[in-house]
This record gives structure tokens, C-alpha cells and sequence, in this order.
């Protein structure tokens, strides 16, 4: 298994593949797996937005993690 990153993605203005619908089905897999099940407007908000942080990077840098806390 090659341990080359894939994510973050450079963020696009127009990418509609994230939609609310995402946010949803991962809320689903979450609760598929005993987790709470979402209920808050606000917990979908902050859903969304850890999403879009794993997701997308906004940053003309290429990602790398800290060193001192990636594994070998």
C-alpha cells in the first residue's frame, strides 16, 4: 500500500460533489457504527466543516504532517 497522501484536495469553488447530502450519509455511517445519531443543526454545521478541513486545503503548499507526530 503506497503511503503517498491523497488529502487534502486543493479546494474548488465549484465542487459539487460536497453537498449537505455527504454530510448525511457520513452522519449515517457514524451512526451505523453506535455512534450518536446527529440531531443538531449545529453538530451537522461542525460535521460539515471537519469534512471540508480533511477534504480540501485551501493552501498553494503541498500538505505535510508534523514530523514529530507521523507515523512510520
Amino acid at each position: 500500500m503506497s503511503r503517498d497522501r491523497r488529502y487534502p484536495l486543493p479546494a474548488k469553488d465549484d465542487d459539487d460533489r460536497f453537498t449537505f447530502g455527504l454530510v448525511v450519509d457520513v452522519a449515517d455511517v457514524l451512526a451505523r457504527h453506535r455512534y450518536p445519531e446527529l440531531t443538531s443543526g449545529d453538530d451537522f454545521v461542525a460535521l460539515q466543516q471537519a469534512l471540508f478541513r480533511f477534504l480540501y486545503t485551501t493552501s498553494t503548499e503541498p500538505y505535510r504532517l508534523d514530523p514529530t507526530t507521523e507515523e512510520s
